[in-house]
């Protein structure tokens, strides 16, 4: 039976994993045992995924980029170059924790650019922006624009990517796709 998603020859694919229709795995990578990976997904060079991680459909992971396990991305995210999970709070060489993973969930559509680390047990919401470098240490609301070490949020962002500005009633408009965005109780929702 013929794999409808594409390898490069010098990754791995561990057994027990399952990955979807049309995606690709690229250059030096690892895929460890009992991931699931969508359809449609783009695995870039130097990355490795470890056991039991879940990525949707459309996810783009970027070259030299860790997974580890406790990882859940769905639909639509955007992994940056050199970005990495974490998965345990302290850990130690000599102290084995491995029934201690915490989970991390980045919500549909979110982005996270180059060299950005995630603290493990930090939720990323949906069409969230994790700016180049920051580091996350709480969890971050759907459309927050994150930026710095510790990450801070310095505004909001559309689906599209762009900063939105929000006038007296609390309303906001993307400049490149026109859709509406409403700001209540310090969360945005989109319009529809």
């Amino acid at each position: 039976m013929e794999n409808k998603f594409y390898v490069h020859p010098s990754s791995y694919i561990d057994e027990g994993c399952k990955i979807g229709e049309g995606t690709k795995i690229w250059h030096f990578s690892h895929i460890m045992t009992n991931c699931e990976i969508g359809e449609n997904c783009n695995i870039g060079q130097n990355v490795v995924i470890s056991s039991e991680v879940i990525l949707g459909r459309n996810v783009k992971v970027q070259n030299n980029v860790s997974i580890y396990s406790g990882v859940v991305c769905e639909d639509d995210v955007f992994l940056g170059p050199s970005m990495v999970f974490t998965n345990v709070i302290n850990p130690r060489s000599a102290v084995n924790r491995k029934n201690q993973y915490q989970k991390t969930v980045v919500k549909r559509g979110a982005s996270i650019g180059a060299n950005a680390t995630i603290i493990c047990g930090n939720d990323i919401g949906e069409f969230a922006l994790i700016g180049a470098g920051a580091v996350i240490t709480k969890k971050v609301k759907s459309y927050a624009l994150m930026v710095g070490n510790p990450a801070k949020q310095i505004g909001w962002i559309s689906e599209f990517g762009h900063t939105l500005k929000f006038n007296e009633n609390g309303e906001a408009e993307c400049p490149e796709s026109q859709e509406k965005y409403k700001l209540v109780n310090k969360q945005v929702f989109k319009i529809q």
